[in-house]
């Protein structure tokens, strides 16, 4: 593993971070509110940093009365002492914005480093403690209200050894990291794979739960774009990983989050399936004047359709879907819900969120 910079001068985050601000206004933030109603809401969302961001952005101030936390997707780690900012990271009138709307944003931050680099990084403490403190500056630089930790390439991992010493790395990452969150009154918050049939498992769910404040259950990709086509998640998936998850979670820390989007697969063919919005998929069907098709089964939609001689599958979530799948979540007493992406959902997705 490369550590160019094992010093506490942090040069590197701070000199991508003030890219990312000189390319934005310096108007002073708006404090977070947490009024009665503010309490009330029960969703989080995150805020893509390609295509139409100010649409997305407009789209959680127009459910600002849903959603209590914004995850800007503007952070990238590269090593224990760099994280990449994203074009339009740290967004003054986004920021700004959310907060006046009573929304907390909490960035989202990703890794690229895979299992064996990560472990080596979070088991060397003082690696481990220059990756907090990169950490800790990244929520500083702005008037964020935590930092949300979305390190997934890490637990993709087919060798036991290697995801092993990546379970109980993270443990000890996120619980220095949530400490020295929390002692400054920062959020603490963690995003994992669903725990299923073996899936997951980089990812304690117990020892996390003791740390973070929220737990985000990535609740889709059940069928992925590398993998076979079929739906991005089932409510008997829903079911299984929710027994787990409430077994070792306090359920006031469950987040599920939604997919507001869908797979294109070429019929015959495994992975290299194509993304698709809620929109996008809508509008392809309706272009193909493909017939509407919902699989009762695992709860959400699908349409067949051809082009060039070529059959196509695709797989997707909408309002319906989502309305079928939220029982699973009162079943066992989660109110916590996200979702992946904003900009990308069906719109009646916030009513289906309300129960109507």
């Amino acid at each position: 593993m490369d550590h160019p910079s094992r010093s506490r001068s942090r040069t590197g985050l701070a000199l991508l971070l003030a890219v990312a601000v000189l390319t934005t206004s310096f108007a002073p933030a708006a404090a977070a509110t947490d009024s009665p109603g503010r309490r009330g809401r029960t969703a989080s969302a995150w805020l893509p940093y390609w295509g139409d961001v100010d649409a997305a952005y407009r789209d959680a101030l127009r459910h600002a009365s849903q959603l209590h936390t914004v995850s800007p997707f503007w952070y990238e780690t590269t090593s224990d002492t760099t994280i990449n900012a994203h074009p339009g990271a740290g967004r003054r009138s986004i920021i700004d914005g959310l907060h006046d709307a009573g929304i907390d944003v909490v960035p989202t931050v990703t890794e690229t480093l895979g299992a064996d680099d990560m472990a080596e990084m979070m088991h060397d403490p003082v690696w481990r403690r220059d990756h907090v403190d990169t950490l800790l500056d990244l929520v500083a630089s702005q008037s964020y209200d935590g930092i949300d930790l979305d390190y997934e390439t890490m637990a993709v991992t087919g060798d036991a050894a290697a995801r092993e010493q990546v379970r109980t790395g993270y443990d000890a990452l996120v619980e220095d990291l949530c400490a020295r969150l929390h002692d400054r009154d920062k959020q603490c918050v963690v995003t994992v794979m669903a725990r299923v049939r073996g899936s997951g498992t980089a990812f304690d769910y117990e020892r996390l739960g003791r740390y973070a404040d929220r737990i985000r259950i990535m609740g889709y990709d059940l069928h992925w774009s590398g993998g076979d086509a079929g739906p991005l998640s089932s409510s008997a998936w829903y079911d299984e990983f929710l027994r787990y998850a409430t077994d070792t979670i306090p359920r006031d820390k469950i987040e599920v989050a939604f997919p507001g989007y869908g797979w294109d697969w070429t019929v015959g063919t495994t992975g290299h399936a194509g993304h698709l919005t809620w929109k996008q998929a809508e509008a392809l069907r309706e272009q193909a004047g493909a017939e509407y098709r919902f699989d009762e089964v695992s709860g959400t939609p699908y349409f067949l359709y051809e082009k060039d001689g070529v059959e196509h599958e695709v797989w997707y979530q909408d309002a319906q879907g989502v309305r079928a799948q939220l029982p699973l979540l009162r079943k066992y007493g989660v109110r916590g819900t996200g979702l992946w992406a904003l900009g990308f959902e069906d719109p009646d997705f916030w009513a289906a969120l309300r129960g109507e």
